[in-house]
């Protein structure tokens, strides 16, 4: 591992179990190509999507590499009428990640965070460690402690 991003360091912190895969320079751009070089199921990749409801507040949404988020069951599972995905742009200042890079764990603040339910299909999932090619492996059972998420059908 080149450097510690904020995800490791508060897994590291929690004293958490967690697998470290890399896939720096792999050309790598989507979650189905990152699952690909890593040899991995991509229903086990989960990519992080941060969008913005009717209300303003941002939700955050983990979904297998290879499937849209439906936005009508993401609505439902945090109670509101209606979200929808952020502008790239506002990513990083909102969050502290870049597009690519996004975490669930270690954002700039706490928001509410929905894990697909197929993430339970899984002893572990893997997701961004907060850096372009970098990617943590972790029970999903101990992300959802960690980020104090919820499980629920949220996928087309």
């Amino acid at each position: 591992m080149e450097e510690k991003t904020n995800v490791i360091r508060v897994l590291d912190k929690l004293k958490v179990d967690y697998k470290f895969h890399s896939y720096i320079n792999s050309g790598a751009i989507s979650g189905v190509d990152v699952a690909k070089y890593l040899n991995q199921d991509e229903n086990r990749v989960f990519k992080t999507l941060v969008t913005i409801a009717k209300s303003k507040k941002n939700y955050v949404f983990m979904i297998p590499s290879h499937k849209e988020l439906d936005l009508k069951k993401a609505a439902k599972a945090v109670s509101e009428k209606a979200v929808e995905m952020i502008k790239q742009k506002d990513l990083l200042p909102l969050t502290g990640y870049v597009h690519g890079g996004c975490s669930p764990i270690g954002m700039k603040k706490h928001f509410l965070t929905v894990i697909d339910e197929t993430a339970k299909n899984f002893e572990t999932i893997i997701f961004s460690a907060g850096k372009i090619g970098y990617q943590v492996e972790l029970s999903p059972i101990k992300l959802q402690e960690i980020i104090k998420g919820e499980f629920f059908d949220i996928t087309k």
